[in-house]
C-alpha cells in the first residue's frame, strides 16, 4: 500500500523551495508571538490556551493541511503530469495512501512540532496545555491531510475550496454558530485536547466518543473516494 518512489517524489513537490517557504511562515509566526508573549506576560495558562486554539489549532493547523494535502496531488492532476505515475504498474489506492501518509507526514512536522515548541515556550506545559494541544494538532493533521486531498482529485480550484473550508467554516462558522461546530475538524480535535486538559484550559462544543467516530470516517472515507476518483482517470489509450 505503500510505495517509497511515489512518497520520494511527492516529498520533493511539497518540499520545494517555493513551497517549504510558505510552510515554514505560519509555525515561525506562532514562536515569535509566543516568544514575545512569554515576554510581556510570563507564564500565563489562560493566554497560552487561546494563542494556541486560537492561532494554532484554528488557524495554522487547516491552512497548513491545504498547502499539504491538496499539493501532494492537485498540481500532478492541473499540470497532466499524474499521467506519467498512473502509467507506472501501481495499484491506483496506493498512490492515494502514500501521498495521504506523505501529506499527514508534512502537516505534522508544521504544525503538531511548532505548537509544541510554542506550548513550552507559552508556560512549560502547565497544566498540559502544550500536550493537549499537540494532539490536537496531530489528529486534525490526519483528517485535513485526507480532506484537502480528496479535494485534490475532485476539483481543480482545491486550493481556493479548502482555504475557503479553512478560513471561513472552520475559524468563523465553527467558532460562532453552534450547529456548524459539530462538523468541524477543529472541534473533534479539541475534544481530544480537553481531554487530556481538561475543561477549565479547552473548550470543545462536541463529545470525545463522537469526536472519535467522525474523524476516522471522515478521514477513512475521503481517503476511500479519493482513491474511487483516481481510478476514474483515464490514459491515453485506455478504454
Amino acid at each position: 500500500m505503500y510505495d517509497p518512489t511515489v512518497a520520494r517524489l511527492t516529498y520533493r513537490a511539497l518540499l520545494g523551495r517555493r513551497r517549504a517557504a510558505i510552510l515554514f511562515v505560519l509555525p515561525a509566526l506562532l514562536i515569535v508571538i509566543s516568544l514575545a508573549v512569554r515576554m510581556v506576560r510570563g507564564a500565563d495558562d489562560g493566554i497560552a490556551s487561546q494563542l494556541l486554539g486560537g492561532f494554532g489549532i484554528a488557524t495554522m493547523v487547516p491552512l497548513i493541511g491545504v498547502i499539504a494535502g491538496t499539493g501532494a496531488i492537485g498540481p500532478e492532476i492541473d499540470d497532466g503530469s499524474i499521467v506519467y505515475l498512473l502509467s507506472k504498474p501501481l495499484k491506483r489506492p496506493t498512490i492515494i495512501f502514500t501521498k495521504l501518509i506523505v501529506a499527514i507526514a508534512v502537516t505534522m512536522a508544521f504544525s503538531a512540532v511548532p505548537t509544541l515548541i510554542a506550548g513550552f515556550i507559552l508556560n512549560g506545559n502547565g497544566g498540559r496545555i502544550a500536550a493537549a494541544y499537540t494532539v490536537a494538532a496531530l489528529v486534525a493533521s490526519i483528517a485535513y491531510s485526507a480532506l484537502f486531498l480528496l479535494l485534490g482529485t475532485v476539483s481543480r480550484h482545491a486550493v481556493v475550496i479548502g482555504l475557503v473550508y479553512a478560513l471561513v467554516w472552520e475559524a468563523l462558522f465553527g467558532s460562532l454558530v453552534p450547529g456548524a461546530r459539530t462538523l468541524s475538524v477543529q472541534q473533534w480535535a479539541l475534544a481530544l485536547a480537553q481531554r487530556i486538559a481538561g475543561q477549565d484550559a479547552v473548550s470543545s462544543d462536541v463529545g470525545l466518543t463522537t469526536s472519535v467516530v467522525l474523524l476516522v470516517v471522515v478521514t477513512v472515507a475521503a481517503t476511500w473516494y479519493a482513491g474511487r476518483r483516481l481510478r476514474t482517470l483515464k490514459l491515453a489509450g485506455e478504454e
